[in-house]
């Protein structure tokens, strides 16, 4: 048995405020913002995920089976995009998952549990196994003045 670790990072920029797309981060719906200006839901640690997946399978997720769920079959939903990602690891498995988040908005505080079990939940490991911390980034860039959102991840994975 060995270890790999992954890495993957996405970003979005919120629509127009008077959009009525719905935020979603990590499955969760924020209400007090509007959604991503993207073509799917926009989930941004859902597809910081993927790609982390990705760094390690070589098989890519966003921007190739993602764009055909969504482009050809109208699917957004991005834990459709999260399960075909989880798919390409085979025997290979997820033993840990620390994401960050920065953004000015929304608050996440509230939401950082919820996050965390709802992840947890899609990828079919525990809780305890996802971390997350999130930040406002001291309007330093465009997320810290609450333009957008930024999600970086980490992920150990154990490969047979």
């Amino acid at each position: 048995m060995g270890t790999k670790i992954g890495i993957g990072q996405d970003s979005h920029r919120f629509e127009e405020e008077n959009s009525t797309k719905t935020c979603i981060i990590a499955g969760v719906e924020f209400n007090d913002v509007p959604g991503w200006d993207a073509n799917s839901d926009g989930d941004i640690v859902f597809h910081a995920i993927c790609n982390a997946i990705t760094s390690i399978t070589g098989t890519l997720i966003l921007g190739g089976i993602a764009d055909e769920l969504c482009l050809k079959e109208g699917i957004t939903d991005s834990e459709v995009y999260l399960g075909e990602a989880l798919k390409t690891l085979g025997d290979t498995t997820i033993q840990h998952i620390a994401m960050t988040l920065e953004g000015k908005r929304p608050k996440f505080k509230s939401h950082l549990e919820e996050m965390r079990q709802s992840t947890a939940r899609v990828i079919g490991i525990e809780p305890s196994q996802v971390g997350i911390t999130a930040t406002t980034g001291e309007e330093l860039t465009g997320f810290g003045r609450g333009d957008g959102v930024q999600c970086i991840v980490v992920i150990t994975f154990e490969t047979p």
